[in-house]
């Protein structure tokens, strides 16, 4: 897709599973299973869908997946499988040195495990020695999310400390700032782009808008997961503040569907993107698509 002076592609960092109770929350299990169906425990399966920018002197890449550092019972609890993007990268000619931007919707481990590797780069002694997937990448998070991160009981088991940690290592001062924290409301540091910032699943969650002329796209990281979380109370139990869910949600699904914007979904394992209609019913998607 091209929008904005951007190649834009999404890029497919991996497939797991979770709970379908937590994911649609007090929606039963009746209704959400005719949409994405579970397993035998319950798990619907979930694609760590990133999203790639390529023009105006950057390579972005938004999200990272939740990478490949987890052991064995990691897996088995989330089905996880392969982590697939550095060789989806490596398919478009996009290497990870050459990435000049990670742009982070939130700290869970499924959106920015990806970010940091486990093993040993050029100079490294130690085998197990955690270090940056994208070594010459600003990485760019909400401030408020940053602290949020450090502090919240309700997500511990989210905020991973070994995708914190490289991180928090990083130069933050300055034109040369690796951890690039942004205040809230602060311009996007990306031509073309606008910052949109939600707190009901997390606080400071930053979502990313890039607008053209003639369409806009809006990636939509955990405010509306899948297709199928685009009706209005369609929500997650994994969700903070789910009344804040929904007013934020409202918004935006309205200028969406009035300016039939291209929505790409992060979680969906079958529809990538889609735009957003307003029915009798209320808010859907057309022109569903598996990639852009």
């Amino acid at each position: 897709m091209h929008l904005a002076g951007y190649q834009i592609d999404t890029v497919d960092a991996g497939r797991f599973a979770l709970d379908g109770g937590a994911m649609f929350g007090i929606v039963p299990r009746a209704l959400w299973a005719r949409h994405i169906a579970p397993d035998e425990q319950n798990r619907i399966p979930m694609m760590a869908r990133c999203l790639l920018l390529r023009g105006h002197g950057r390579v972005i890449l938004v999200d990272t997946g939740m990478g490949d550092k987890h052991d064995a019972k990691f897996a088995r609890i989330y089905d996880a499988g392969p982590f697939t993007l550095l060789d989806e990268l490596g398919a478009l000619g996009v290497a990870p040195e050459a990435v000049t931007d990670v742009f982070l919707t939130h700290l869970h481990f499924d959106h920015v495990g990806g970010a940091v590797t486990r093993g040993p780069a050029a100079g490294d002694v130690a085998s197990g020695a955690l270090r940056l997937t994208f070594p010459n990448a600003a990485h760019w998070v909400q401030a408020e999310h940053w602290e949020w991160a450090h502090e919240s009981p309700r997500e511990m088991a989210s905020f991973l400390a070994e995708n914190l940690e490289p991180l928090a290592s990083l130069p933050r001062e300055g034109d040369g700032a690796r951890l690039a924290l942004l205040e809230s409301g602060a311009p996007s540091p990306f031509e073309q782009t606008e910052i949109v910032t939600v707190d009901g699943h997390t606080r400071g969650q930053q979502l990313l808008k890039v607008v053209g002329e003639e369409d806009t796209l809006l990636f939509a990281g955990d405010l509306f997961p899948t297709a199928a979380h685009v009706p209005l109370l369609w929500i997650m139990a994994y969700d903070i503040a789910p009344l804040d869910t929904i007013a934020e949600k409202a918004p935006l699904l309205e200028q969406a569907a009035r300016g039939s914007w291209t929505v790409v979904f992060e979680h969906d394992a079958e529809t990538a993107a889609g735009r957003i209609v307003e029915t009798e019913r209320g808010f859907a998607v057309e022109d569903a698509r598996a990639a852009l």
